[in-house]
């Protein structure tokens, strides 16, 4: 991400990084909160698991932040994963979250980061043909085919708990 675009809005970032990546989405400002994926879905009138929640963890091996894009209807089950994948996972700090990310807790988008997180997809979003994401703000969020969310920021696709 370019210095230009850090210093635009939360909202302007996700924007923007859309544009660069080739994601066609418009922005929505709700009247009510989208900070969880209940408020989301309502806001949307979806399903909650059409809702792609952006949790911010930590590599355990590298102290890198990692993104892990989870369906609303599912939590992250670190101990799975971690047996899975070898990927292992400890809870990030939210003022580190704020400072690489960009995003407070409660908008991080999957898209418009300030710096590049390896990015995890729950595979169980790909079985919707749209689904609904933070937009940098607790009451924005924009829609895209989770498919070509995940291949334009080279996501890997995993099972995020055993029972898929």
């Amino acid at each position: 991400m370019s210095e230009d675009i850090k210093k635009l809005s939360s909202l302007e970032r996700v924007e923007e990084a859309a544009r660069e990546l080739g994601l066609d989405i418009v922005v929505r400002r709700m009247e009510q909160s989208t900070r969880t994926a209940e408020e989301a879905a309502s806001a949307a009138g979806c399903h909650v698991g059409q809702i792609v929640k952006s949790l911010v963890f930590v590599d355990a091996e590298t102290n890198r932040l990692v993104l892990l894009l989870v369906s609303g209807a599912h939590n992250a089950d670190v101990a799975f994963i971690a047996a899975t994948y070898g990927l292992r996972l400890k809870r990030a700090d939210i003022d580190r979250v704020r400072e690489e990310t960009g995003f407070a807790i409660g908008g991080v988008g999957p898209i418009g980061h300030q710096v590049a997180l390896p990015v995890f997809l729950d595979e169980s979003l790909l079985a919707h043909e749209v689904v609904w994401c933070a937009a940098g703000r607790p009451d924005s969020i924009f829609s895209c085919d989770p498919g070509v969310l995940g291949e334009k920021i080279a996501a890997t696709v995993i099972r995020v708990r055993a029972d898929g």
